[in-house]
């Protein structure tokens, strides 16, 4: 008996220190002032392909700029380049400058790259490409083996830049 009311007594303590930790955060965030430069803002450059499709190239939040994952499409017929991966690499890394460069930005403020390849076998490849965009301190990457991407193509990039 006394052990039960010992556990019982433990959880609504527990639940009680739950209860005043979220009161505790919602409060100071509350009396946080809004930055103006937290806001979401759109990051569409004006020369960037036009797919069509219902994405953002970048969205900018405070000093962060999130970037889409992008292919290596020509940015005026908006269709993939033609000539393997290592031509697709050069083209998604332009396409991320230009999301990079209207934000104010550019590849030393980036923090963290994902690259989606279809075939490990152009691995060496796409880092030949890569290494020449961030030749030193490069950002954090992960590369993942897909099964496919959009368009048939090779590659696909997506990064996090923060501006210093």
């Amino acid at each position: 008996m006394k052990g039960d009311r010992a556990r019982v007594a433990a959880a609504l303590f527990s639940v009680a220190g739950l209860i005043l930790g979220i009161v505790v955060t919602v409060v100071l965030q509350g009396e946080q002032p809004a930055q103006s430069g937290d806001r979401r803002r759109v990051i569409r450059p004006e020369k960037a392909p036009n797919t069509g499709l219902p994405f953002s190239p970048g969205i900018l939040v405070g000093n962060t700029l999130y970037v889409s994952g992008h292919l290596g499409r020509d940015p005026v017929t908006s269709q993939l380049v033609r000539g393997g991966i290592e031509v697709e690499t050069r083209q998604a890394l332009a396409n991320v400058r230009e999301v990079l460069r209207t934000a104010g930005m550019d590849f030393k403020d980036v923090a963290s790259v994902t690259a989606y390849i279809t075939s490990f076998e152009d691995f060496a490849k796409f880092n030949a490409v890569y290494q020449k965009s961030f030749p030193a301190d490069p950002p954090a990457r992960a590369t993942v083996q897909v099964t496919a991407l959009n368009d048939g193509a090779r590659v696909e990039l997506q990064m996090v830049a923060v501006r210093r």
